[in-house]
């Protein structure tokens, strides 16, 4: 088996485009890795920049699709890293991800960035693992 028939490329509609070499999401065997997520709404292609907390939801919808597509809910998440241009609105983000699992979150780090793509607030990327 060659390495291009090992991994499957994730690319829909329901969540942005890249705007770089690279995929949307990558299954191989039961593992999804999902590119860092920015708030740019897939269907109208605008940026979601009016709060913190609605960029933060605007990222998650975009993984959730992504992992719909794969089979997948938040809950086979388990890792995530979150990248924020400013770590005040840590407490923020922090909630509005919380909402998105339940009794076992997965396991993240988040970290303050100098500078995100299209210089948005907020950026999130995933691995899941299909049971």
């Amino acid at each position: 088996m060659n390495a291009s028939t090992m991994k499957t490329a994730i690319q829909i509609a329901g969540a942005p485009a890249p705007i770089g070499p690279y995929s949307q999401a990558i299954l191989t065997g039961n593992t999804l890795y999902v590119s860092g997520q920015i708030p740019l709404n897939p269907f109208t292609g605008e940026l979601v920049t009016n709060s913190i907390e609605e960029a933060t939801h605007q990222v998650l919808k975009n993984i959730g699709a992504l992992l719909q597509e794969a089979g997948m809910t938040m809950e086979n998440i388990v890792k995530c890293s979150i990248f924020l241009k400013n770590m005040d609105d840590f407490t923020t983000v922090n909630s509005v991800y919380g909402s998105y699992f339940g009794s076992i979150p997965p396991a993240r780090e988040t970290v303050q960035v100098a500078k995100l793509p299209l210089d948005v607030s907020i950026e999130i990327s995933c691995i899941a693992v299909k049971n």
